[in-house]
């Protein structure tokens, strides 16, 4: 177990150390058998599949390894087998059950795909499969590879590399130029350039100052900075690091979701590890600086995701959004500059430091560099985190990546943004998937979480979901959004259970007028848009719910207004 590390020399002996032992154990003359462990794989027996290769192997030489899963879900649970002379071979759909016929190499019907660039015997590369074809990791480029829990494995894949390049090599000018060269926008989803704020924060006088992290996923369906956490903890707590140093933040917080137990648990570790060696604390490699790392956890408040709510909450106070400015830069937490950005946002700077912000700008769109985790849901073959370039279009992530529809489930539409804008239809699945280009037609990139929805549901009745999550989810502090969106949801069920009249299609867009210009946050600001969305997208729907009592998914309870109104009374 190596000691706190006190220079930089003594930092690149470990690492070469690490990188010695990493390429010893892929290139040598023991079986490796990798078991993807993360939160959707462990639903599936993940742990039951890892126990059995455990005792399977148990008295022999071969290594078994707890990694993280790959954003395949669709293929859970994974293992991965390199066996002497041969490449590392990946295997979808382990049960317990299967594991001494796949140790023994009878089981290749399940080959999904060999790592590496040439194929090996008829297993093509898991590059040339749709699902990674299109993907360019840079976040994920550790994750499923690396264990989580090792600091060795992940400084050996380049950890913390970054990190002495700053503390030795660079000015904190020079190293948000580098970022603000890159173009790197928040991907939070609000999009706001990562080095302006860095530079802000540089430049504020107040002491102490802080930096915050808002890992705090809370809307259905986006799950791409648990599996960060889950995956690569170390890539997020070095990206914490750097904007640390380089800003003058003398402490950093990670704010994660409560509802998110594994990545809790390894985040932790990687911090805990890390201080060992030194790389957070006192004089981080005998360098001067110094920066201290906590972790705090949500109670599962979706309005906490919001920046200022999130800072409340950090500081213990009931987690609600105020009115800006002065911004976080400014006065955020303890009313002291406090640079606030995303997991995602974060977890890309170690790798802009290390190539350059010129090398990120020119992936992507020129309004919109790098790539972007994106998440999906609904009826596809190929459910699952993908990372992919800004500017890939819709139709590609939905036909080619994520594998079509499957059998039987016809593409009717897309919710975009999450819970934050409207659904898209078939006709616009050639638009980019960036931060400006959906917004053109009533869609938006949000924080990457995509739901594909087919002929079995309604527009009325999604309509309703979503603004019944925002409904709940408010914080309750601004009256438009307090009163306006249970108002909502109220006049959309008159609709879905056949008492609405022609006339409560304008009152929708009277009342959520109200809402999003008089709302104080984003979550009031955007509340009403996947209702109008779906209003502007599918207008049969709500008109056929309201004249002719049809609900073509067959999902409404309709019935006669008399009836309704007498059940009322």
């Amino acid at each position: 177990m190596a000691t706190r590390l006190d220079s930089r020399a003594a930092f690149e002996r470990l690492r070469d150390d690490a990188r010695q032992r990493w390429d010893a154990m892929w290139n040598g003359d023991r079986m490796v058998v990798s078991v993807g462990i993360d939160s959707s794989s462990q639903a599936k027996g993940a742990r039951q599949v890892l126990a059995a290769c455990q005792r399977a192997l148990q008295g022999t030489n071969a290594i078994v390894r707890e990694v993280s899963g790959n954003g395949a879900m669709w293929m859970e649970p994974f293992v991965e087998i390199r066996r002497p002379g041969e490449p590392p071979v990946v295997y979808g759909w382990i049960t317990p059950e299967d594991v001494p016929d796949l140790l023994a190499g009878r089981l290749q019907e399940r080959a999904v795909g060999v790592r590496g660039a040439e194929p090996f015997g008829d297993i093509q590369p898991l590059d040339e499969h749709p699902f990674f074809k299109h993907q360019l990791r840079i976040v994920l480029d550790n994750v499923g590879i690396i264990e989580p829990g090792s600091i060795e494995d992940a400084i050996a894949r380049g950890a913390y590399s970054s990190l002495a390049k700053v503390l030795f090599d660079m000015t904190p000018e020079e190293a948000i130029a580098e970022v603000t060269a890159a173009n790197l926008r928040g991907r939070g989803g609000a999009g706001f350039p990562a080095g302006i704020k860095w530079e802000s924060g540089r430049k504020a006088r107040a002491r102490p100052k802080f930096v915050a992290v808002n890992s705090h996923e809370g809307e259905p369906n986006v799950y791409k900075d648990r599996r960060i956490h889950e995956g690569d903890p170390h890539k997020i707590l070095e990206g914490m690091l750097i904007s640390s140093i380089v800003c003058g933040a003398e402490r950093a917080y990670n704010y994660i979701g409560g509802e998110y137990p594994l990545a809790i648990q390894r985040f932790r570790k990687a911090v805990a590890d890390a201080e060992r060696l030194g790389l957070i604390g006192e004089n981080i490699l005998g360098s001067g600086k110094s920066v201290e790392v906590r972790v705090l956890t949500g109670g599962g408040a979706y309005i906490c995701g919001e920046g200022s709510a999130l800072m409340y909450s950090i500081m213990g106070v009931r987690g609600q959004p105020r009115t800006k400015p002065p911004r976080s830069v400014e006065e955020g937490l303890w009313k002291r500059p406090t640079i606030l950005n995303n997991t995602e946002t974060l977890s890309n700077v170690p790798a802009i430091i290390d190539r350059g912000g010129e090398w990120f700008s020119q992936i992507g769109t020129s309004k919109s560099a790098g790539t972007k985790l994106m998440t999906i849901q609904g009826p596809l073959k190929h459910v699952g985190l993908v990372e992919v370039r800004m500017g890939t279009t819709l139709r590609t992530l939905i036909e080619e990546v994520w594998g079509g529809m499957r059998d039987g489930h016809e593409f009717r539409g897309i919710q975009t943004g999450g819970v934050s804008a409207g659904a898209l239809s078939e006709q616009y699945l050639d638009y980019s998937v960036d931060f400006d280009s959906l917004t053109e037609v009533g869609g938006m990139l949000g924080s990457g979480g995509f739901v594909v929805f087919d002929q079995h549901v309604c527009p009325v009745d999604f309509a309703r979901y979503l603004t019944a999550f925002n409904r709940v989810e408010s914080c309750s502090k601004c009256v438009p959004c307090r009163l306006g969106n249970p108002a909502l949801v109220e006049i959309v069920d008159r609709i879905r259970l056949g008492g609405g009249a022609i006339e409560d299609l304008s009152l929708i867009e009277r009342t959520s007028k109200h809402v999003i210009e008089l709302s104080l946050c984003g979550l009031g600001q955007v509340a009403p848009m996947p209702l109008l969305g779906m209003m502007k997208m599918y207008p049969e729907s709500f008109r056929e719910h309201i004249e002719q009592h049809i609900c073509e998914a067959g999902v409404c309870q309709l019935g006669e207004p008399a009836t309704i109104a007498i059940a009322a009374d």
